[in-house]
């Protein structure tokens, strides 16, 4: 077992359970048994399919294959199906295992298949009560397996983010299951909503500074941030060279999403509410905080006047990002 400090609880603060074959159809009602996500052979391969549409291949969703091997993500994350990935990638149980055998003592998750933000589940239903439906299950699901961990796997939900009511009604409804915050898509605009900048969108922060739910962003939590991932990298470059480059950008994906909310005002009206910025690493927040800092007093120094705190001082005050392999910080 990995070696801690006595008396400290090690929380990783990002991983990911990818969403097993029957968490929908083994929850849904009856009627919707054959609407709801579930896994088909397709061309002999295991396809996600909603309402007879095939949405996307039924991958594994990991990187470490059953035998504890880890393989480049070309060669493996779009690849494997869900029996080659370590167990541990999908299985709860698993899970704790090897997080004993690691010295870790909880872990924050997030999920695969559906969108690291939901945002793929949303986008693929077109009828809003299955949509609905789908995101209350997986919910339900995750408080299960948090219940069911005593509390060591803390799921992060999905909210309804094409509808803001619907989102506040989620958000009270999952504190009431006792997740512990919630997993938002950036880029609402994509799912037929009002941007996060809107003040429509005030009573979900109002209903997550009350319940001290944390509002996460991983990076390509949104169709939008996606694109820094699949149409940046060059096509003359291979594929794991793609992954490279798209993963990095990734990140500064996440810089445009810390921005946006810092310049919002939602931070001003809400300074109880709490932001994190998920698996976009640290090393390029000292530098973009100092440069947003002097774009806005150099280009809209009214606006700059008009905020309560420095740009960078928001950042300080309500948000949080995580990390993983970085040597430098950015100092």
């Amino acid at each position: 077992m990995t070696q801690v400090v006595d008396d400290v609880k090690v929380v990783d603060a990002d991983t990911h359970l990818t969403e097993v074959h029957d968490l929908w159809t083994s929850r849904a009602p009856a009627e919707y048994v054959d609407r709801v996500p579930r896994v088909v052979p397709i061309d002999g391969q295991p396809t996600w399919v909603v309402e007879g549409t095939p949405i996307r291949f039924a991958g594994g969703g990991g990187v470490v294959g059953r035998d504890g091997t880890k393989t480049p993500a070309a060669e493996s994350l779009h690849v494997w199906t869900l029996d080659r990935v370590h167990v541990a990638a999908h299985d709860p149980v698993a899970r704790l295992e090897l997080m004993d055998e690691s010295g870790i003592w909880a872990q924050v998750l997030y999920p695969n298949l559906i969108g690291i933000g939901g945002q793929d589940m949303s986008q693929a239903i077109d009828d809003p009560v299955l949509r609905r439906l789908c995101v209350e299950i997986y919910n339900d699901a995750m408080a299960e397996i948090q219940a069911n961990s005593g509390n060591r796997l803390l799921p992060m939900p999905v909210l309804p983010a094409w509808d803001v009511d619907a989102s506040v009604r989620e958000a009270r409804r999952v504190s009431g299951l006792g997740l512990r915050g919630v997993n938002m898509t950036s880029d609402t605009q994509d799912l037929g909503a009002p941007d996060l900048g809107d003040r429509a969108w005030d009573p979900l922060w109002e209903v997550c500074s009350e319940l001290h739910l944390p509002v996460h962003f991983h990076i390509g939590a949104s169709i939008t941030t996606m694109s820094f991932y699949d149409r940046y990298p060059w096509p003359s470059h291979d594929e794991g060279t793609k992954l490279a480059i798209g993963g990095t950008l990734l990140f500064i994906g996440n810089a445009r999403v810390v921005t946006n909310i810092i310049l919002s005002g939602m931070l001003d009206r809400h300074p109880e509410l709490k932001m994190v910025s998920v698996e976009s690493g640290v090393g390029w927040i000292p530098f973009i905080l100092e440069t947003l800092d002097y774009e806005l007093a150099e280009n809209a120094p009214e606006r700059f006047d008009s905020l309560q705190l420095k740009p960078s001082e928001y950042f300080k005050r309500q948000l949080y990002a995580t990390f993983w392999f970085e040597r430098s910080n950015g100092n």
